[in-house]
């Protein structure tokens, strides 16, 4: 098997979705179709369970294969990476999760950053809706940036980055696309979505289960990702608050941003496992410490 192959069939046991899976692999879906069923008519035997539609699951066998292959996989890719980062005369790499959208309005934290460590290479991804937490603790990324309150005994959390305000997004066909802006309260009058696996506190720290009179904020849709969340708000399904930085990355002609002013801030900070604290955690806290916090 080649490590593309093992790297599409380890995407698709994760994802466990082909739509999902290539666009992670920035391959066509009929491609990781196509590798998937090469693979299968080698071994002899079904790796996926495709009889439901929307989302695929492991086989015995699928699962006995990702246990064998996941850690052989894992080494052999650390392996070539640090060998391609010592070509570029990196010692080290520091990978970062990001929850918001904004990392061109945080580029002097990474310049800073990058000119005092010029030996470690910091790497800037996007965070996943599900589990960002699990991502984290399974060493998938080295620090999560994401919204507080953080209260979890394994992680730290580190110094902030920025505060920013709320917008809610609605269809500019949505009743209340013509408002100014919205009060908090009014959001218990509509439907909104949730990521699965998100913990209560912290999902209420980003949109409260209920208004300030007690009216229930009622979820009724769960998504994965942004591109299913804010196909959701465009349908009228749901509407979904937003930290206002969106508006400047997020420009769509079917949304509209209304201000939520008494909906307070979003304060977003560095996360990371206690366990896995590093002399390149402990430079990039260093270099947010000393930079400030911004307000937006």
């Amino acid at each position: 098997m080649e490590i593309r192959d093992i790297e599409i069939f380890l995407t698709l046991a994760e994802e466990l979705h082909f739509g999902r899976a290539a666009t992670r692999l920035h391959l066509t879906q009929a491609r990781v179709s196509q590798a998937i069923g090469r693979q299968e008519r080698r071994l002899g035997g079904l790796l996926f369970d495709r009889s439901n539609r929307r989302q695929v699951r492991l086989t015995p066998l699928g699962r006995q294969l990702r246990a064998d292959l996941q850690p052989v996989y894992t080494q052999l890719s650390n392996s070539l990476e640090r060998a391609r980062m010592a070509a570029r005369g990196k010692a080290a790499r520091l990978r970062v999760g990001m929850l918001p959208f904004n990392v061109p309005d945080l580029h002097r934290y990474w310049q800073a950053f990058n000119a005092r460590h010029p030996e470690w290479e910091l790497q800037l991804r996007r965070a996943p809706y599900v589990e960002p937490f699990g991502r984290l603790r399974e060493g998938d990324i080295d620090v999560l940036i994401c919204w507080l309150p953080v209260d979890e005994p394994d992680l730290t959390v580190g110094p902030p980055l920025f505060r920013d305000p709320r917008v809610l997004a609605v269809a500019a066909d949505h009743e209340l696309a013509e408002r100014s802006s919205v009060p908090l309260e009014a959001l218990a009058d509509f439907a909104h979505a949730t990521a699965p696996d998100m913990p209560d506190y912290w999902e209420d720290g980003y949109l409260s289960f209920h208004t300030p009179r007690g009216k229930p904020i009622e979820r009724i849709e769960p998504i994965t990702n942004a591109d299913e969340l804010i196909h959701l708000v465009s349908t009228r399904e749901i509407v979904h608050p937003f930290p206002s930085h969106v508006t400047r990355y997020w420009s769509m002609s079917h949304i509209r941003w209304i201000p939520v002013p008494d909906m307070g801030t979003l304060t977003y900070a560095l996360v990371w496992r206690k366990g896995a604290e590093n002399e390149l955690i402990r430079g990039l806290a260093e270099t947010v410490r000393e930079l400030g916090m911004l307000e937006f």
